[in-house]
């Protein structure tokens, strides 16, 4: 395909999203093919789909800290699809902007020196993007690059919303809540503002259900409180990531002598759902399973999503829509009914039928909240904000 190019890298823990994105002469951005980059498995495995079309090759390169091999080959089989000679430019997702981003940047030497500065804050995804940017700096230093952070959504959210009742030097010194999945967030907002316009004005509380997940409260689509605070860690819990957590768990363990590295390893990768049912990480696995455990797993993960809504509901001073996203939230009927169950004292009444079908709005009539269904799209929020910073109305 040729025409000019925009690609988006959206960096996670094990694998690597590609969007591409065809810049058309009208202003519009639309999407023209998707790929993966899967660290998981060896040798790695590079997915690319194009419309109808599928493709799934094995790569020679090997993963290490250092990228350019990684990407070079899968820029090499990219080429075989697109004309990537002119890329107007690669956006990223950058997981933490701190207080230093409150909105998109090009990627500059001064912008890398403030999101290296960042990297103790998410020492397991800020490394990953930054690692793109350089390889793709030393492979096509020609192209201009931008960040796009998940922080920035919840900039908006007051000093009393982000604060821990710890010391205050320690408020001062960025130990504080700063939210996460912010993109998802803010293509959420913009699809209620272009298709639900009477709920993008009211109070909204987003159930971004995935492998990571979290809530997030909005008030005329503007983020006011979220599950997640200093680290992905807090919130609700995950496949993987045990949640909201006692701190006195973590001194306790550290005094009967569990390494850090271990209690890091062991509430990222060992809890969650898998760490409670002891079966799986995935929910689908879950759901299908006659085990105790993993009917348990289910019930706290339901059970603590309804309770964080319920207290960001509280943060909104009322709550006129809820919206269920990403991979759990999206396509799993019987989650979103146990949350909504729990709920039915705030007024939701579920439309069974619409729920089992993963309609929009699931929600029956006799129902004082509204609850929609709408897919999230992390990289076309990249994509837009990347075409704006370079002049340009997506």
């Amino acid at each position: 395909m040729s025409g000019q190019l925009l690609l988006t890298f959206n960096a996670g823990s094990s694998s690597v999203k590609i969007g591409l994105f065809s810049l058309t002469d009208g202003g519009g951005l639309p999407r023209v093919g998707k790929g993966i980059i899967d660290f998981r498995n060896t040798p790695l495995r590079f997915e690319l789909s194009e419309g109808p079309d599928r493709f799934d090759v094995e790569l020679e390169a090997s993963a290490g800290e250092e990228l350019d091999e990684v990407l070079s080959e899968a820029f090499s089989r990219l080429s075989c699809h697109y004309d990537l000679s002119g890329i107007a430019a690669i956006g990223h997702r950058v997981v933490h902007g701190g207080d230093l981003f409150d909105g998109p940047v090009l990627i500059d030497d001064h912008a890398m020196e403030q999101m290296e500065s960042l990297v103790p804050l998410a020492p397991l995804h800020q490394p990953q993007a930054l690692h793109l940017v350089h390889a793709i700096r030393r492979l096509r230093p020609e192209v201009r690059q931008t960040a796009s952070f998940d922080t920035a959504f919840h900039r908006t959210n007051t000093e009393l919303v982000r604060r821990f009742a710890l010391p205050r030097k320690l408020y001062e010194d960025g130990i504080k809540r700063y939210g996460f999945h912010g993109l998802s967030y803010r293509s959420i907002a913009g699809e209620l503002v272009r298709k639900w316009p009477e709920q993008a004005k009211g109070k909204a509380v987003v159930a971004h259900l995935g492998s990571g997940a979290s809530v997030c409260a909005m008030e005329d689509c503007v983020s006011r409180d979220t599950s997640m605070g200093f680290s992905t860690l807090d919130g609700i819990p995950m496949a993987t990531r045990c949640g909201a957590l006692d701190a006195g768990v973590v001194l306790h363990l550290a005094k009967i002598g569990h390494d850090p590295g271990e209690v890091e390893d062991m509430l990222y990768h060992r809890s969650g759902l898998l760490g409670v049912s002891g079966i799986s990480a995935d929910s689908r696995v879950l759901l299908e399973s006659d085990q105790p455990e993993a009917t348990e797993a289910l019930a706290l993960f339901t059970f603590r999503i309804a309770g964080e809504i319920a207290r960001l509901a509280s943060t909104l001073g009322g709550l006129d829509t809820l919206v269920f996203t990403a991979g759990i939230g999206e396509h799993q009927p019987a989650i979103r009914a146990d949350i909504c169950t729990r709920l039915m004292w705030l007024g939701i009444d579920l439309d069974p039928e619409a729920n089992a079908e993963s309609r929009t709005l699931i929600s029956s009539p006799a129902s004082r909240i509204a609850v929609l269904v709408i897919p999230t799209d992390e990289e076309q929020v990249i994509a837009s904000e990347t075409l704006c910073l370079l002049g340009k109305k997506p």
